[in-house]
């Protein structure tokens, strides 16, 4: 497998407590993966040393066919290198319709002068109708954002993200809050993505995890406690005990 992100032996800790431990994770190309875990694992924590937002005490992070380090770089510098991240809670532009948020989330040159003076070309539009339709959302273009449905604002923000062509796509609890037939079209949505993309899912809801059908990477005490299928790594004693509580 020719791998995108490589994190090795990375350790971070808050006021004395370490929140991730000695981690390594990898992940290639075209590979969807879910990190489960229970409150305090560090699913979150891995993610923001990946974009950036945490700089861990020790360890790599590794990306590319370049190896290059992103351990010095900006949050603005990784998301430009093509790692998009998506917080639980959905940010879109609610004053906006569909349409709007998605051309303003293409790969545009971004100084204030090419702002001001942006009209879409016919390429642009066309690039933001395939991305409504990749998202399932062809006939809101022209809603307002915020007058959708919490599962609507969350694929749009999925295609804000996709329009920026990340190759690592985070997402942290994205079935959260959605009703079943939400659910299982950002499950579609996600599993389509992941054909072309690197995806990682932080995910609570073990269904969801299920309907991926994915490799899972187990998260505790900010350490991989294991990695495999759900269904392997959910019959592991270890992660019974952590996870289940029994």
């Amino acid at each position: 497998m020719s791998r995108l992100l490589e994190v090795s032996g990375v350790s971070v800790s808050f006021d004395g407590f370490k929140a991730i431990n000695n981690l390594s994770f990898a992940i290639g190309n075209a590979e969807m993966r879910a990190i489960i875990g229970p409150n305090g694992a560090g699913k979150t924590t891995f993610m923001d040393i990946v974009t950036g937002k945490t700089k861990p005490d020790a360890g790599r992070v590794v990306w590319g066919e370049a190896n290059v380090s992103l351990l010095g770089m900006s949050e603005a510098k990784i998301a430009r290198a093509g790692i998009g991240r998506k917080f639980q809670k959905p940010t879109v532009f609610e004053d906006q319709t569909v349409q709007e948020n998605l051309l303003m989330a293409l790969r545009k040159p971004r100084g204030a002068f090419a702002v001001l003076f942006y009209r879409p070309s016919p390429a642009d539009l066309e690039r933001v109708d395939a991305l409504a339709e990749e998202v399932g959302l062809q006939t809101e273009l022209h809603r307002v954002s915020g007058e959708l449905s919490h599962g609507q604002k969350q694929w749009l923000e999925i295609g804000m993200l996709l329009a920026q062509e990340p190759r690592l796509l985070l997402v942290d609890e994205p079935a959260a809050g959605m009703t079943p037939t939400e659910r299982e079209h950002t499950t579609n949505l996600l599993v389509e993505a992941a054909k072309t993309r690197a995806v990682v899912v932080i995910e609570h809801d073990m269904e969801f995890v299920r309907r991926l059908n994915c490799k899972v990477t187990v998260l505790h005490e900010g350490a991989v406690l294991a990695e495999g299928h759900l269904d392997h790594v959910t019959s592991i004693q270890d992660v019974i005990d952590v996870y289940l509580g029994r």
